[in-house]
């Protein structure tokens, strides 16, 4: 078997670098190696660890070119929507060294006959297991947040973008940090679950599919160690009867083509009462006629191409299941007789549960239209998901969506008459099958500290 891995453009179908895969050895020397740079990083100051993020944050941005490249080149991100991954990675760094480092800070709490510190110590190795649909901001919102929390990481990124992997551990090392606090580790897939089982590593981070996280918890729990899981979804956006219908096509067009529809939290089910529905539905597919599908560096681009050959054809084989259980086409869902690996903006209506495109995660530009009687059911068919990670709520009556969102929708994360996704601020993160755990907003720096109480007497 090779040892050697190569990297593939999706644009052009050319092989753009070929790297080396570490041995079992090699990698496990790597983990001890994060383990030793732990037992100093552990004691470094906070104001000094914060220090280093704010640099990092400068580096990213310096290092805007060459990140830029690697994302087109190696999964074919939209150029425009990398600037904005980028800008969003550098303003996580800082926001959690000015705003989210403070939920790491000691509180004193009264008891019975003295006080007591409840003080956030750092636990050791953060192993995380990561995508290629955003592959700067994925390794970022989880590595910052446990190294400013005094933990080290080792991280296992995509076959398909491992240029940026490298890319990585050379920002954190420009930008001041020890060696081996943050380290890319280039290994397949199966390795990682042998490094969960590694003694020094104390907690695993994994971002992907559902049936994959399940695993990956299942081999953390044998060993009692932690997990933060975000396994994607099926997000539902609900247009009520009192939706503006110009404001939720706009926000449902870009909710459903954003990154090339590989997006976790993307808008991918519609679910639109009578009342709205032709007239959504019409405009909706008029939009996605003038998306311009192309080379992902043209500044007229839309949609870039998939990933990578495997995932268009999976995509496709999940409409297809769907045409077959009675979903009808109104645009698109054939593969184009073009170099790259392109699926087009694509839109099925009629669909029911024990359908993909229902029941599953469709991640590519496949778009699903879901007719009901009324608002009532609208909530319903909304929470008919093994997922909970987002979706979206477009009424006129903002009191009444903030009402259903907070009450009713059955999600981690809902938007109100827009789309948006990440935000440095707010807690990221999902329910169900969708996994738990948050990152992001100050929730995420806590996720793997030891919170102990030392009771003081007197």
């Amino acid at each position: 078997m090779s040892n050697a891995v190569k990297t593939i453009n999706p644009f052009t179908e050319q092989v753009l670098d070929e790297f080396q895969l570490l041995s079992l050895e090699q990698a496990n020397a790597a983990v001890d190696k994060s383990h030793d740079a732990f037992l100093s990083w552990r004691k470094t100051p906070k104001d000094k660890r914060a220090e280093l993020v704010l640099s990092l944050a400068n580096t990213i941005r310096e290092n805007k070119s060459e990140l830029l490249r690697l994302m087109t080149e190696e999964m074919g991100k939209v150029r425009a929507q990398g600037e904005q991954e980028i800008e969003l990675c550098a303003g996580i760094c800082e926001y959690t060294a000015t705003e989210a480092i403070k939920a790491l800070e000691d509180e004193e709490r009264e008891i019975e006959g003295g006080k007591a510190i409840i003080s956030y110590q750092p636990i050791g190795i953060i192993l995380g297991i990561e995508p290629w649909n955003f592959p700067l901001y994925q390794v970022i919102r989880y590595s910052i947040t446990n190294i400013v929390a005094g933990n080290t990481t080792v991280m296992k990124h995509a076959s398909n973008v491992f240029g940026m992997a490298v890319e990585i551990q050379k920002m954190y090392e420009k930008a001041g940090f020890p060696k081996n606090v943050y380290q890319s580790l280039i290994i397949k897939g199966s390795m990682a679950t042998q490094l969960i089982e590694h003694s020094k590593v104390r907690g695993v981070t994994f971002t992907g599919s559902d049936g994959v996280g399940k695993k990956v918890a299942e081999t953390a729990g044998k060993h009692s160690k932690k997990t933060v899981l975000e396994l994607g979804s099926n997000d539902a956006y609900v247009i009520l009867d009192d939706a503006n219908i110009e404001t939720a096509v706009q926000a449902c067009v870009q909710g459903r083509m954003i990154n090339n529809g590989e997006t976790c939290v993307a808008a991918k089910r519609f679910v639109v009462t009578e009342a709205k529905y032709d007239e959504f539905k019409q405009a909706f597919v008029e939009q996605l006629k003038n998306i311009k599908m192309g080379d992902p560096n043209d500044k007229e681009t839309d949609i870039g191409p998939m990933a990578r050959e495997d995932l268009r054809d999976e995509l496709h084989e999940q409409v297809k299941t769907s045409i077959d259980k009675g979903a009808k086409v109104l645009i698109g869902c054939e593969i184009p007789d073009m170099t790259g690996y392109f699926y087009p903006p694509s839109v099925l209506e009629n669909v029911t549960s024990g359908m993909p495109a229902y029941d599953d995660e469709l991640f590519g530009p496949v778009a699903a239209l879901i007719k009901v009687k009324d608002n009532k059911e609208a909530m319903e068919v909304a929470n008919d998901s093994r997922y909970g990670l987002g979706g979206g709520i477009f009424s006129a009556d903002e009191d009444k969506a903030v009402k259903l969102a907070v009450e009713e929708f059955d999600t981690g994360m809902v938007n109100i008459n827009g789309y948006g996704l990440a935000q440095p601020n707010l807690p990221f993160g999902g329910v169900k099958s969708s996994g738990y755990g948050r990152e992001h907003g100050g929730f995420g720096i806590t996720e793997f500290v030891n919170i102990k109480s030392v009771m003081i007497n007197k």
